[in-house]
Order: C-alpha cells, then structure tokens, then sequence
C-alpha cells in the first residue's frame, strides 16, 4: 500500500480592508502561492474575508451576515479549491433566519462543499465582544473526509478547550485545523498570550497525537465604536504566530508577528497513525469515569461512574 502523505500549509495575513474584495482577492493570491509549493491542505485565519468587526459593538456590522446557500465567498473560494486540487477551509459570518453564526464551510479539491461547522465556545471580552454577534454554534464537532485525509476544524476561541480536539480526534481527524483572530488586549497592553495560546494547541497535538495547522492574523485594527458614540473605538494587534505543531506537539514551522508569510509542512499520515495506536491514549481512555465533564460545576454528573 502507498504511504499518505499530506503537505499542509498554513497562511498568516491582514484582512483589515473595508473594501472587501480586497481580502478576497489577497487570500486568493496566498492560496495559490500556497498552492504552488505542494500544499494540499490551505488553512487561512478566521474571518478571513472581513476587518474583525467585533471589535465593537455596532449593529451595522450584522449586514456583514450572508446565509451558506448562494454564499458568493463561499462560492468563490470553493471554485479556487477545485481549480487548484486543494481542500480550503473557508471562514464566514453567516446568517440563518435570525441567527448568526461565525462559521467555516470546507471545500475539497474537487471543489465541492462539505458542509458547514459553527463555532461552539464564544468569547466576550474587550475588543473581542463575539457574543454580541455570534450565535453559539449548534452543529456539534466535525469532521471531513477530504481528498487527502479526515480533517477537523476548530475556530478560535474553540482552540483553548480540549474538548475541542479530543472530540475530533474521537472521530477520526488526521489532521486539526484552527484558523483563528487573536492578538492584543486593548484593557491591558502588558498582556500577551501568544506562548500561552501555542503551548495549548501544542497540547492538544500531543495528547491525541494528531498534527495541529494553526493560522492567525496580523496587522492592526480600529474598531468604529458604538453607534450612539458612547464607546470610544479600540484598537487591536493581531500578533500571528502561526505555526505547524507535530503529533508529539513540536512546532515544525513557525510565523513571525507581523509577517505575512505561508507556512507549509508534509505529514506521512500512515506514519502518524501507527505511532498513535503504538503509545495506546485511546486504547486505554476510561469514557465512564469522565461523567464530571458533563457538567459545569465538575460535580453534578449526568451519568455517575458505575450507574447501570
């Protein structure tokens, strides 16, 4: 049997643009190039076609919103993957009916759609007010069967959660995907968290030894305030990052701050897959004792440990 390899990439830009064909076409040019080197896995940041409006708090910015059917990035990005053979994960402000969801549509080489997750967890803090916008996802984890491999996708906030990639892993996933905005906080300068949020995604490779592509924004971006004017408008910096994790979580290929850059790395999955059925972590999990995971209080357990 041939080996499978997959070589996948990951893209760091800006989308900071109102005009936004301009982060359309820049993503285009990226995935191409991407595409160019042997990628056949391109994962661009979160939101990627849009500034990140949730800076703020404006109800204009809900026009932002397309439903997934007829969705014209959608369709775009979608005719790119089957006319560059590679499988794009493609992030999106969707609206369905009067929800709105922060969600991603896969699109496999042959330019199909597969389908759509919603992100589940929603962060609320300053300059990143999502529960404002965002409706919490009710798809449940996926996966995708792609050309070149089952692939998960995580977005964000959904990366700090084990949850998130146990779950994919449980369902199979070769490879975890997490595009991703995150960067400054604009409450407390002294703060960051880019060593804290790889070394939590480089976890999350290593606990389920599954390989990990994160890719996340860069530049600055101001917010427009409130639409009565008693929110002054923030400001963010995104701090990229990016990187390419292993199944043992070593970092394979890693971005600068503010450089827009395409990582890209090539996995031997037949390989990956014997190495983890080799250390046992799902051969020896213990499902019917981790009933405190089902609640939020760690102690009312819908299904105690024991119970018939």
């Amino acid at each position: 049997m041939n080996p499978r390899h997959i070589t996948v990439a990951a893209v760091q830009m800006a989308s900071g643009d109102w005009d936004l064909q301009r982060n359309i076409d820049r993503a285009d040019a990226l995935i191409r190039s991407a595409a160019r080197q042997g990628a056949q896995l391109v994962v661009c940041p979160e939101l990627f076609m849009s500034p990140y409006f949730c800076i703020d708090q404006n109800a204009r910015h809900f026009e932002l919103a397309l439903p997934f059917e007829g969705h014209p990035g959608i369709a775009h990005f979608a005719r790119l993957a089957g006319e560059l053979g590679v499988v794009v994960p493609i992030g999106f402000f969707e609206r369905a009916g009067n929800a709105t969801y922060n969600s991603v549509a896969v699109a496999d080489a042959d330019g199909s759609v597969l389908g759509v997750y919603r992100k589940t967890h929603i962060p609320d803090g300053p300059g990143y007010t999502e529960k404002y916008y965002f409706t919490p996802g009710d798809t449940g984890f996926k996966v995708w069967d792609t050309r070149f491999g089952r692939i998960g996708v995580g977005i964000c906030w959904d990366q700090w959660y084990p949850e998130t990639a146990r779950s994919m892993a449980l369902m199979g996933a070769e490879v975890l995907c997490f595009p991703t905005i995150i960067g400054s906080e604009p409450q407390d300068a002294r703060l960051d968290s880019s060593g804290h949020w790889q070394r939590t995604m480089q976890g999350h490779a290593a606990a389920n030894m599954v390989p990990l592509v994160a890719a996340n924004r860069i530049g600055s971006e101001t917010g427009i305030g409130n639409a009565n004017g008693t929110q002054p408008a923030l400001t963010n910096t995104f701090y990229g990052s990016s990187f390419i994790a292993d199944h043992t979580g070593a970092k394979v290929a890693e971005a600068g701050r503010d450089d827009q850059t395409i990582l890209l790395h090539r996995f031997d999955l037949d390989a990956v897959r014997r190495a983890r059925q080799a250390f046992g972590f799902f051969r020896d999990r213990r499902p019917e004792t981790y009933g405190t995971l089902l609640s939020s209080d760690g102690h009312t357990l819908r299904r105690p440990f024991g119970a018939d």
